[in-house]
């Protein structure tokens, strides 16, 4: 059985070196780089082309998204883990969306670690248990009315971005060529919608649920 090669990639010396010396200790795994930096991520996945990359997404300046995109890029067949410390499932989504093949949180065991290695080597998707727990309660939930941005309308939804790039309600009146009063009724039916009471709760839930506009 063919070793997998695993990079991994965290700005916190200690967790990688952690995680080195755990995944080394593993007959069936082959730590060929690690490092804490996002750019240098990018060349290390590009010269080394590992089988496994665990990446984590709360990297600065470059984040583990915008990691990713690049990586795919350079290194198309590794297949990559996002790790976070997050645990809302809209984290994970993103990064199954961006092309990642996996999602644990800095909770997971080594075991589920081992797990996730080993499912998306052989080009499954897993997901740790801690976000499916966290998916479960949320769907049990639905019903009890819990917000949802995919209830908003296109130009709702309009209005949002305008928002949460910092813009006045003066200002998106411009950009969208619609009244003064057309964007407050629109504010006003987005945080009703949501539940919210202000832009500042709206900018807060759209930031923590990860989506990407």
């Amino acid at each position: 059985m063919k070793r997998v090669s695993i990079m991994i990639v965290d700005d916190h010396t200690l967790i990688r070196e952690t995680w080195s010396y755990l995944l080394g200790k593993n007959e069936n795994f082959d730590v060929v780089a690690e490092c804490g930096n996002g750019q240098r991520a990018i060349e290390l996945a590009r010269d080394k082309r590992p089988d496994v990359i665990l990446l984590d997404i709360n990297m600065s300046p470059m984040s583990g998204f915008d990691v990713l995109k690049m990586i795919r890029k350079y290194s198309p067949n590794s297949k990559i883990i996002g790790v976070s410390m997050h645990s809302q499932p809209a984290y994970a989504k993103k990064m199954l969306r961006l092309g990642a093949k996996g999602y644990v949180t800095k909770n997971s065991s080594r075991m589920e670690m081992m797990e996730a290695i080993a499912a998306v080597s052989e080009n499954h998707v897993f997901v740790c248990q801690e976000v499916k727990n966290i998916l479960s309660e949320q769907m049990l939930a639905g019903d009890q009315g819990n917000p949802d941005i995919n209830n908003l309308s296109d130009r709702e939804m309009q209005i949002v971005r305008a928002l949460k790039a910092g813009h006045s309600s003066k200002e998106i009146a411009l950009e969208l060529n619609i009244s003064l009063k057309t964007v407050e009724v629109h504010r006003h039916n987005v945080l009703k919608k949501l539940k919210l009471k202000n832009t500042v709760s709206l900018i807060n839930f759209i930031n923590s649920q990860a989506f990407d506009f």
